[in-house]
């Protein structure tokens, strides 16, 4: 845990530094943290320290003095399986209750940190991007540093661009915990805006337009700011911070409201090819005639082109909304997968704590190797074989390539197997591989090939 308590300080230090937050704001942070790495942490230590225990037992012959006593190793694994047992279930606990709760502080603490304290927003000396302003400032003081000097304010414009330049003397921010709005107060200062006129040849003559003002507000929004949660999720995803019925009431609401949708944009479809109303203002004749090659040679040039031109703009029209479609759906399938992955995490670790056991008790047995040597080499091996491939699952269950539930499992059921290979191995007194098996008709193929070559001298 301290190990992975580091890792999260040099990931996240950029965003705790320099911020003028005392130490008791960085524990808490990194206390409401630790649970979110319980469920890396703890199949490794198991897996770690079931293989140093067991290997330091078969290193100094504890298991060959137990079975001279007539104890077997099933007995011997016998009481650490009923406290791995234990320790599944807590885990599970831990899982739906602790977890969720910790995430819901430290999503809150990120919130409240920018808001009791918003001049953290602001970085003295650089343009600092806030939403729709890029604000930079000289100086900061104050208690809460709310105070700023020489203020210069870009506003952005929703293509990307910046017509609107605000200069102030002085600024004070001014923030609440009830609001995601930060106002900015500036005194003494110049607002400008460049004009956009609609022939640019005669931009020169009304180039930008300027004002001053005593004092002038702006409300900043920092929703999109302390919407960031510190997995680079959207703050929308809200799935770890639900229980196992949250999950599962949550999942039903999705999948009805995704099928309704779904419904919906069938039959809007339908409405929109005209399919619905095409036989309204047609009445089929008895009689046929021949139209020829095309039904437009009926049709003059104009009415033909016409006709094309209409069926082409129905046709884009229909594509472009396809299209939004398309990704509209995606991204509702996409957070409907999170949370079925989070529902069957929680399950997964109490399943990968006994898994992971009885993988790293039998092998090290097998191995004969205590300490923090070829163990920890061995275990880490394993566990990032582990990790790696639930990563690489949920990854691609989460574009819906693969089942959320079949990528949450497959790292479990992958190790399964070889736990069963590996107790069988161990409790019947075998070898991590017999390699006499593997060995043995290479070796009677040389002899084979010697003996022929001495028949050969001989001749």
């Amino acid at each position: 845990m301290f190990i992975f308590v580091l890792q999260t300080i040099w990931l996240y230090i950029g965003e705790l530094a320099g911020k003028d937050l005392d130490a008791g704001i960085i524990l808490k942070f990194l206390l409401y943290f630790s649970p979110k790495l319980v469920p890396l942490v703890l199949p490794l230590t198991i897996l770690l320290t079931s293989i140093m225990t067991f290997g330091t037992f078969a290193e100094n012959y504890e298991f060959a003095a137990m079975k001279s006593s007539g104890i077997s190793l099933q007995r011997a694994m016998r009481s650490l399986t009923f406290f791995i047992l234990l320790v599944s279930i807590t885990a599970f606990i831990f899982a739906n209750n602790v977890i969720p709760a910790a995430e819901f502080k430290i999503i809150n603490l990120r919130k409240n940190i920018a808001q009791l304290k918003p001049a953290m927003v602001i970085t003295e000396g650089i343009f600092n991007d806030l939403g729709d302003f890029n604000i930079k400032v000289e100086d900061k003081s104050g208690d809460n540093d709310q105070y700023l000097t020489d203020v210069i304010i870009h506003q952005k414009t929703l293509n990307g661009g910046n017509h609107t330049v605000i200069k102030a003397k002085k600024g004070e921010l001014v923030g609440s915990t009830d609001s995601d709005v930060l106002s900015l107060v500036l005194d003494e200062g110049n607002y400008y805006n460049e004009n956009q006129p609609s022939d640019f040849s005669k931009g020169d003559n009304k180039p930008f337009t300027k004002s001053y003002f005593n004092q002038y507000v702006i409300n900043i929004d920092l929703s999109d700011f302390n919407n960031v949660d510190l997995e680079e999720e959207s703050y929308n995803s809200t799935h770890g911070m639900l229980k196992i019925s949250e999950l599962r009431e949550s999942i039903d609401s999705f999948s009805v409201s995704y099928n309704i949708k779904v419904d919906q944009f069938k039959k809007g479809m339908y409405k929109r090819s005209g399919a619905s109303t095409l036989a309204l203002n047609y009445k089929p004749k008895d009689t046929t005639i021949d139209i020829g090659h095309s039904l437009l040679d009926n049709f003059s040039t104009y009415d033909a082109s016409q006709i094309l031109n209409l069926a082409m703009g129905n046709i884009n029209s229909a594509k472009a909304h396809l299209s939004m479609k398309k990704q509209e759906f995606k991204n509702s399938v996409k957070q409907l997968n999170k949370f079925e992955i989070a529902l069957h995490e929680k399950y997964v670790l109490a399943v990968a704590c006994i898994v992971l056991f009885f993988v790293g008790a039998p092998l090290g047995a097998i191995i004969r190797k205590g300490g923090i040597g070829l163990p920890i080499v061995v275990a880490i091996l394993l566990f990032l074989t582990y990790h790696f491939i639930g990563i690489f699952a949920k990854n691609s269950a989460e574009d819906g390539s693969i089942s959320p539930f079949v990528a949450t499992w497959l790292s479990t059921w992958i190790m399964l197997p070889l736990g069963i290979f590996l107790t069988y191995r161990a409790t019947t007194d075998q070898g991590l591989f017999v390699f006499d098996n593997f060995i043995e008709p290479f070796r009677k193929l040389f002899k084979k090939a010697g003996i022929i070559k001495a028949k050969s001298k001989s001749e």
